[in-house]
């Protein structure tokens, strides 16, 4: 198993949340897609650098896109966090908020503004 990749595990888990595939001319193999694309986003590599071994970057790209468009990502957050709720790893007495900080202008902060 190369890093980023699904196991056949996790893979059962989520595949039936992915549209079968479209007449004529076939799709590569959705798994072999999802890989491409977790490889991506988890190395923080450009589309164009994708190995080969997942197919094109093109082909990568465009269903992600189409994915998050039609909804695909949110049904598999559904069946992973449907999955956690079951097994009671779902905390809901547990909020968290944001702590990520934003330097604010110094005009918010009561100085005046120029001009």
């Amino acid at each position: 198993m190369r890093r980023y990749e699904l196991e056949d595990e996790h893979w059962d888990l989520i595949k039936d949340a992915f549209p079968k595939t479209s007449r004529g001319r076939p799709w590569r193999n959705h798994r072999t897609v999802v890989n491409g694309i977790f490889w991506i986003l988890f190395s923080g590599a450009p589309w164009r650098d994708l190995p080969e071994r997942y197919g094109s970057w093109q082909t990568a790209h465009r269903r992600f896109t189409l994915w998050r468009r039609d909804g695909t990502w949110d049904r598999v957050l559904a069946k992973l966090q449907l999955k956690a709720d079951r097994e009671g790893l779902l905390d809901y007495a547990q909020w968290n908020i944001d702590s990520t900080s934003i330097r604010a202008a110094k005009p918010s902060a009561g100085a005046k503004k120029r001009g």
